[in-house]
């Protein structure tokens, strides 16, 4: 389909929806909202389309002016000047058009979930598991994010054995969902007497955080478990039976939480990671129905089952999805040039999808 039909089916679509709105009868209504929702998402673009194709137009006169004989010939010059300075800034404007017109996801503009879990390695994965939580937590704070750790359990050589952390903030899950997968590390361990470079892996889920209207679950579909919480070796850490064990039973699905020191806030925190995880669930049903292609959330930990490298000793980062090698891992584990990962696999995502948008 061509970039003028679409438009032209948008701004149908559009004038549809004001005339729905002007005469509804129920202003107040999920319906009158859901309407007044999907105009003003389709606003942006209705706009930015309405100035390329002025564009476009005013693109068309001055080519006319120019070889028109007739024209003055210092008229005919500024016209000249702003043909190519228009000639320049028409594909910008298609191109930033095109962008507008490709259905996001509706979880964009969510909060997430992040799990992190070492892999292949041992003990060196659980020192990767805990570098990793501190460059999303690193990069959480250079992007004016909230990180809220809702359960970290670590190992004796402050590894990580298991970490879930709340990121919230605006477009969290849009860009943090690139980041679902298995990450490989390859450098010298601190206990490695011989200076020879070990490979070891973690895995890291982006969930996007649901609220109780998204998912609703059922009191008598869970067993909910309190225990004393403990820290690394399975050392007590608190006096309370304040840590919280959370299964689903139809699905066996197990959220534990004990970084709270009250029970009702850990088991909250439970709740939240539980429907994110349904939530995900029922994200991945539909996709499977719809026969699209997905990047799996979390493989078996596994070398071989990477999307992004981490070489200490080169100081470079390999996203193997794109092709993308930065020699820069210093800053990228600190979460500085995190961005230049991120934004690529975004440009990339854009680009595919925009070619099915040309496509259907």
């Amino acid at each position: 389909m061509s970039l003028e039909q679409s438009l032209s089916r948008l701004e149908e679509r559009y004038r549809d929806i004001q005339q729905e709105i002007a005469g509804h009868a129920n202003p107040g209504s999920a319906e009158y909202t859901q309407l007044l929702r999907e105009l003003s998402e389709m606003e942006p673009v209705i706009a930015k389309a309405a100035e390329w194709q002025s564009g476009v137009k005013e693109f068309a006169e001055l080519e006319q002016m120019i070889e028109d004989r007739s024209t003055d010939s210092e008229m005919r010059e500024l016209a000249r000047e702003e043909y190519y300075a228009l000639k320049e800034r028409l594909p910008m404007l298609e191109r930033e058009v095109q962008l507008l017109l490709i259905p996001k996801d509706a979880d964009d503009e969510r909060n997430a979930i992040l799990e992190i879990r070492p892999g292949t390695g041992g003990d060196e994965a659980s020192l990767f598991a805990a570098d990793l939580l501190r460059m999303y937590q690193r990069y959480a704070e250079l992007q004016g994010w909230r990180f809220e750790p809702i359960d970290v359990s670590e190992t004796d050589v402050g590894g990580v054995k298991e970490a879930s952390v709340a990121v919230s903030g605006r477009g969290v899950f849009a860009r943090l969902k690139f980041e679902s997968g298995v990450h490989r590390v390859q450098r010298i361990p601190t206990t490695e007497s011989g200076g020879r470079i070990h490979t070891s892996a973690a895995t890291v889920a982006v969930l996007p955080e649901v609220e109780e209207v998204d998912i609703a679950v059922a009191e008598k579909d869970l067993r909910i478990d309190v225990y004393r919480s403990s820290g690394p070796g399975g050392q007590s850490v608190n006096t309370t039976d304040s840590a919280v064990r959370i299964t689903h039973l139809p699905t066996g699905l197990v959220v534990i939480c004990q970084d709270e020191k009250s029970q009702h806030k850990n088991k909250a925190k439970a709740m939240k990671v539980l429907r994110a995880r349904l939530y995900e669930q029922k994200r991945q049903k539909l996709e499977d129905e719809r026969a699209a292609e997905r990047r799996t959330q979390v493989g078996s930990g596994d070398r071989s089952e990477r999307i992004r490298t981490y070489n200490f000793p080169q100081n470079r980062v390999s996203d193997h999805r794109i092709n993308l090698t930065l020699y820069k891992l210093d800053k990228v584990v600190v979460g500085e040039a995190l961005d230049e990962v991120i934004d690529a696999l975004i440009t990339e995502d854009q680009a595919a999808r925009l070619a099915a948008v040309e496509e259907a």
